[in-house]
């Protein structure tokens, strides 16, 4: 991975981005009013671009770049404030003050709605496995600004961390989060909201084991969740109890550990 700015660029962009290539350990170029594309022709590399709004990671094997964007959240957030329904808060059964650990964060939409329902007194960590990823979408996380205050403040209380589900939740005490919830990437591939296409070269397909969930079980006090594509097989495999959504592309799936 290389560190760039954007085309038009400025002295505190170019401090911003030489602040970004040292938090990841990786090397700072400047642009040199050359393309992205002809940066990873000289150097043969994937390239993460520094913005004024914000950063682009862009891949050698992908036009698509990957970008923080809260996509659905956005329109989630309003409609439950008004009352209405959520199917993912409906299956996650979250409330004020309950925990939940995201162990597929991606780019953080769900997370972003449980953090919004949990509040102050919960709490909602994501994990993701790619550094890359997790940089940008804490990053994102952190600086965007919705219009929202709510939803602002639910955005910078979740915390991230880039690790592996597997080996975070072998850390983890019995019992320590209400929910446990697994979003892997779809076999079938739904890429259609604001900068998730970028994110199809750059997710860690390991997939939810049989003992992950074994693990999930310890770890998790309430519930775990699953959201897959409405053909996977995981559900079934797994022991989760789905809920089939009409005319949706992906089912929720539950496993309640307080029968």
């Amino acid at each position: 991975m290389i560190v760039t700015t954007a085309g038009r660029t400025s002295p505190d962009m170019i401090k911003y981005a030489e602040v970004i290539a040292n938090d990841l350990c990786v090397p700072f170029r400047g642009r040199k009013k050359q393309s992205v594309e002809e940066i990873q022709k000289i150097l043969n590399d994937d390239i993460m671009v520094v913005g004024k709004n914000r950063i682009e990671i862009h891949m050698k094997s992908n036009s698509e770049p990957l970008f923080f964007h809260p996509n659905s959240a956005m329109f989630r957030i309003k409609r439950i404030s008004k009352g209405d329904h959520d199917p993912f808060l409906k299956i996650t059964d979250l409330s004020n003050g309950d925990t939940l650990l995201d162990c597929t964060l991606g780019l953080g939409s769900d997370s972003i709605v449980a953090s919004y329902a949990v509040g102050n007194t919960g709490g909602v960590v994501g994990l993701e496995a790619n550094r890359y990823v997790a940089y940008v979408v804490s990053k994102g996380l952190k600086e965007w600004d919705s219009g929202n205050k709510g939803m602002n403040d639910a955005m910078s209380r979740i915390r991230v961390f880039n690790k592996d589900h597997l080996n975070f939740m072998q850390e983890c005490d019995d019992n320590s989060f209400d929910v446990v919830y697994f979003d892997p990437m779809f076999e079938e591939g739904i890429f259609e909201s604001n900068g998730i296409k970028g994110l199809n070269n750059l997710a860690m397909k390991s997939g939810i084991t049989a003992s992950v969930i074994k693990e999930a079980k310890r770890v998790a006090r309430k519930r775990i969740v699953l959201k897959d594509h409405w053909k996977s097989q995981s559900f079934q495999d797994l022991g989760f109890e789905v809920v089939k959504r009409k005319s949706a592309k992906f089912h929720y799936g539950s496993i309640s550990l307080t029968k």
